[in-house]
């Protein structure tokens, strides 16, 4: 029970701090911070193919793998799509 404890409260503040951060990034910021949002989210797809891959996990963590791959694909997709918008921005007509 203690374990749980303590990782609902470290999840608790990392939503807190990771809004106080992001609320406080300039907006000529904004698209920096998603190219390294598509590299974490890159390394959470990998992270969680491999769990997903190994035999003898439970259900519960097949399922919260699968979640994290859907997740983290909108994530890297919806980059990707900002960064070339935000490209093509920068072209010459």
């Amino acid at each position: 029970m203690d374990i749980f404890v303590t990782a609902l409260t470290i999840f608790i503040l990392a939503i807190f701090v990771g809004f106080e951060i992001i609320t406080k990034v300039p907006p000529t910021l904004h698209t920096p911070l998603m190219s390294g949002s598509n590299a974490i989210s890159g390394i959470t797809i990998i992270g969680a193919l491999v769990l997903a891959g190994q035999i003898g996990n439970p259900h519960l963590a097949k399922i919260l793998a699968f979640v994290a791959v859907v997740f983290a694909t909108i994530n890297v997709v919806g980059g990707f799509l900002v960064t070339d918008r935000m490209l093509k921005m920068f072209k010459k007509k």
